[in-house]
């Protein structure tokens, strides 16, 4: 089998090979990379006996074929993917069922795809002797799965750019725990202003030549990849036990954990019907309802994480239906979840079943009870972070404590320290000159 390359969403960057798309991060042309084709996957490839990280190792071979990476695949899904994403019947609902994806070492399903990454990049031979810098714009869990994965790493280091007061007290923490080749950069502006800081300076070659820069937001195909593979693990397990395939509700808001579940669809596995849960951020259901896609302004919402107006994955959703808008369409729906709605959710399934979930998850769930009863169907809602990690929403709503998981209160007893930064590209860029130099905490902008 000949190695697949990776192409630009944009078409206006060479063709690369896989490990050359994971360590650049974005195309030098500001697209996203994407292989040349996807291939297409038989079920019966699959051990049904094999864990997670067995389904990840047979489902990207063909996307690591011919890579220097290829034969360090199965070793980098057992590093990577060593906790469980189970599958959770949902309480008072005979149709539906939750798919957990919070039991890393972050409480949420951004440790798949960080950790993942890191792996990858461990491997990877470097020319350049200097550090590495990843740039990581987060609305909440992204930047902490990936301090966690390269914490320590030696040879990189991470700057986390998220907004100032628009992540919740627990998740700011984690963002600032690190320390060491983990800074954090709290920036005065929304995510999408992150998310443009970040794309300007991996696009800046200026910037480059200075200093090595990659991503680890879902903008990178090494964080893309391995979230398929809970999505594929999940669906051939269901589809082994009853014969029917995966439909699922993904909270939504770069686009990139429904992007994963829309790949698996592509390849052949057993993935049914997807819908997209968004919150108040109307950019998606307005462009599934018949309108032109367009960016807006993020507005502030109870998910904060999905509080996303520019999502940068729609290249990629685009890309994968031959840029047909229309056949997107016909493929997925996206709907609205208010925090009036969310709210509510959130009370129903803790008064009534003593069950706790996330805001981001509550959109789900949300959508779900708009959904018709299919018989023999089961809809499988996708648990994005553990409920802990936003106590200052579900304790005053719901009266009651959420207890933390070890790993998450271990995370919370170290100190935390963000440098504040301005919402303009300048200000990074000068603030990575100075990191480089040795004085990460030089004043880019006013506290």
């Amino acid at each position: 089998m000949s190695a697949p390359r990776y192409l630009s969403t944009r078409g206006h960057a060479p063709a690369v090979g896989l490990s050359q798309a994971i360590a650049a991060g974005l195309a030098p042309d500001g697209g996203l990379y994407v292989p040349e084709r996807l291939p297409r996957l038989d079920p019966a490839a699959f051990d049904p006996a094999g864990s997670l990280a067995d389904t990840a190792a047979t489902l990207l071979a063909p996307f690591f074929a011919g890579d220097p990476l290829a034969d360090a695949l199965a070793d980098i899904c057992a590093e990577a993917l060593d906790f469980p994403v189970p599958l959770a019947r949902l309480p008072g609902r005979d149709d539906a069922q939750v798919l957990e994806l919070f039991h890393g070492p972050t409480a949420a399903f951004k440790d798949v795809g960080a950790r993942f990454l890191a792996a990858c990049l461990r491997r990877l031979p470097r020319a350049d002797a200097r550090p590495l810098t990843i740039l990581v714009a987060t609305s909440g869990d992204t930047g902490a799965a990936v301090g966690a994965a390269f914490h320590g790493m030696p040879g990189v280091r991470v700057a986390i750019l998220y907004p100032d007061g628009r992540v919740s007290p627990r998740q700011a923490h984690q963002l600032g725990s690190f320390g060491g080749n983990v800074q954090a950069l709290r920036v005065a502006g929304r995510f999408d202003d992150c998310q443009r800081m970040v794309k300007a300076a991996l696009g800046d070659a200026a910037l480059q030549r200075e200093l090595p820069l990659s991503s680890a937001n879902s903008i990178s195909l090494g964080r893309l990849l391995p979230q398929m593979s809970y999505y594929a693990h999940a669906a051939l397990g269901q589809w082994r036990a009853n014969g029917a395939p995966l439909d699922v509700i993904v909270p939504t808001g770069n686009l990139g954990n429904a992007l994963a579940a829309v790949w698996v669809r592509a390849l052949g596995l057993p993935v049914g019907e997807i819908r997209l849960a968004c919150n108040a951020n109307a950019t998606l259901p307005a462009f599934f309802a018949g309108e032109d896609y367009r960016p807006r302004e993020a507005l502030a919402t109870l998910a904060n994480a999905m509080d996303v107006g520019a999502p940068s994955n729609f290249e990629r959703l685009r890309w994968t239906f031959g840029g047909d808008d229309d056949a997107v369409r016909r493929a997925l729906r996206a709907e609205s979840v208010d925090d009036a709605a969310i709210r509510a959710t959130l009370r129903h399934y803790a008064r009534e079943h003593d069950a706790l979930f996330c805001p981001h998850t509550a959109t789900a769930l949300a959508v779900l009870d708009h959904e018709p009863a299919r018989p023999g169907r089961l809809w499988t809602v996708v648990a994005t972070a553990h409920p802990a990690k936003f106590e200052t929403v579900l304790e005053p709503l719901l009266g009651r404590q959420v207890p933390v998981p070890p790993a998450l209160a271990a995370m919370l007893a170290r100190p935390a320290h963000a440098q504040p930064l301005a919402a303009e590209e300048g200000a990074l860029a000068a603030w990575l000159r100075a990191w480089r130099c040795g004085r990460p905490d030089v004043q880019t902008s006013a506290a």
